[in-house]
């Protein structure tokens, strides 16, 4: 069984979309993308420079906006039937966007907001997250509240994301759990904390606007990893998973025990896949970094998810 991920904020880099332009229909998916959003998504992911992308409000839809490109260079139309998808915080926009949950007009939209509402929040008091690598799991849980953050992402193959304010972080940085390493995040805020709680409110004025759907594949909830029951429940789930910690770790532990044997990346890729092989061990993975990948990937579907179709665009 083949799983299709879609990563969250931090996994952008200067210039990744570069060498997409490249692929027929690329550039204009991206430019149709940046009318919903109001962003020029395609300045911002070939020539924009860190700190720009950086910005929440201009991170949030460009990670969706490339998985969306990259699944349509990729697959050419629909998502092929029998495959499980799953997203990492702002993913999950993706993710439900290929699932059919959304259209991509109504996930743009939502992306747009989420974003914008996330940066006010983040701007009225200056707060950060970090990775937590390694420590004993209930040691690293202990300190991270003993220091005033909460453990924001869970994400499994021994990492935890504490979040709060800078100080917070800062004073935890300096005293580490035992045997383990904190490392800050290029994120800026603290997100899926109590600090969110005023983007909670904005999205949901926003939600009689859209039009939730039935996911057409499986698609697995940061809430607790399973697999959504509806359209509806999906999006209440993704409105309140903005101040709610997103438990990947339960989403890993839902793969395997769906059976799944690979687990295909969508870029931004690397840092899902990276959590993958050490936290589902023996599962085949693949980064779809740059369309040198595009054919290694189409025999990578190909061998995971026999109801796969493989067309080059």
């Amino acid at each position: 069984m083949l799983a299709i991920v879609c990563p969250g904020q931090g996994s952008q880099t200067p210039g990744f979309l570069t060498p997409w332009l490249e692929v027929p229909g690329v550039a204009a998916h991206l430019a149709t993308l940046s009318e919903l959003t109001g962003r020029d998504l395609l300045a911002h992911g070939t020539v924009s420079d860190e700190e720009t992308i950086k910005d929440t409000a201009v991170a949030q839809p460009l990670i969706v906006a490339a998985g969306l490109v990259t699944a349509g260079a990729l697959f050419g139309g629909d998502i092929p039937a029998g495959v499980l998808l799953a997203g990492h915080s702002v993913g999950e926009i993706t993710a439900s966007a290929l699932a059919g949950a959304l259209d991509e007009a109504d996930a743009m939209l939502f992306v747009r907001e989420r974003a914008n509402a996330m940066a006010q929040s983040a701007a009225t008091t200056p707060t950060g997250m970090a990775a937590v690598l390694g420590g004993d799991p209930d040691d690293v849980l202990a300190a991270i509240a003993s220091a005033g953050l909460t453990a924001a992402n869970a994400n499994g193959g021994g990492q935890i994301v504490a979040a709060g304010t800078l100080e917070e972080i800062a004073a935890f940085a300096a005293n580490p759990p035992a045997k383990a390493r904190v490392i800050p995040l290029k994120v800026a805020g603290a997100f899926h904390t109590r600090h969110m709680a005023p983007a909670v409110d904005v999205l949901n004025t926003l939600v009689p606007a859209l039009t939730p759907r039935d996911p057409a594949a499986i698609l697995l909830s940061n809430f607790d990893g399973r697999a959504v029951s509806g359209g509806a429940a999906n999006l209440a789930s993704l409105v309140a998973q903005v101040s709610r910690p997103v438990r990947w770790d339960r989403c890993m532990e839902e793969m395997a025990a769906a059976g799944v044997t690979g687990i295909l990346e969508l870029s931004p890729a690397g840092t899902l896949v990276g959590l993958a092989k050490r936290g589902l061990k023996g599962t085949a993975t693949l980064a779809l970094k740059s369309p040198e990948d595009l054919d290694s990937a189409r025999a990578f579907v190909a061998e995971h998810n026999a109801d796969a179709v493989q067309e080059e665009n």
